[in-house]
């Protein structure tokens, strides 16, 4: 696991974008969703693997209905500073336009039904399923990640396990559209830039 595609992509002395720093195992990883307004919207999902966070692009974000399986295209490892990270990126940088935090907190690999280590959630990933537990602000209870297809049609969805949670029909990225770190939406963020800032 590496951020050096991450800090390859990126000038720092352009964007506010935390540099990359690894972390070594420790304490209940971390996890994050971050709305993010670049060239189309999308929520970018990240989840603390091997001191990095192995992310994903959501274009619709995530559901807590389990009949919707939602696309989720991978992207580079970021580094987990990149937890916090709310603000703008500058026009002509990579990824330009608003970010916010839409949900954080911990979750579990729980691939084989029990609590497992960050290291065994990395094979998980690998092999092209990982079950997990998130325990966020907003997002609660089960989810996979699936790999399917081969090749050029191999994707990732991103789905919610049937479960206490789940709700049928309820999209909780319409519902509630602002951030858990600084109460603004993203179209406010792009606005007033960094909440702190303001």
């Amino acid at each position: 696991m590496s951020v050096k595609t991450y800090e390859r992509k990126r000038d720092f002395a352009k964007t506010p974008e935390p540099r990359g720093r690894m972390r070594k195992p420790g304490g209940k990883p971390v996890f994050v969703i971050q709305q993010h307004d670049a060239r189309a919207m999308h929520y970018d999902f990240r989840l603390e693997v091997d001191g990095v966070l192995k992310s994903w692009a959501v274009p619709k974000g995530p559901s807590i209905d389990p009949k919707v399986k939602r696309l989720a295209v991978p992207t580079e490892d970021h580094p987990i500073d990149y937890a916090q990270f709310e603000g703008v990126i500058p026009a002509k940088q990579y990824g330009a336009g608003a970010v916010i935090v839409w949900d954080r907190g911990t979750w579990e690999n729980v691939t084989r039904g029990t609590a497992e280590t960050i290291k065994e959630a990395g094979r998980a990933i690998r092999d092209g399923h990982l079950v997990f537990e998130l325990f966020g602000k907003k997002l609660k209870g089960r989810f996979v990640l699936q790999r399917a297809g081969r090749g050029r049609e191999r994707r990732w969805f991103l789905i919610k396990s049937r479960d206490e949670i789940a709700s049928a029909g309820k999209e909780l990225v319409r519902r509630d559209r602002t951030s858990v770190v600084s109460g603004k939406t993203v179209e406010q963020m792009a606005q007033h830039g960094d909440p702190r800032e303001a």
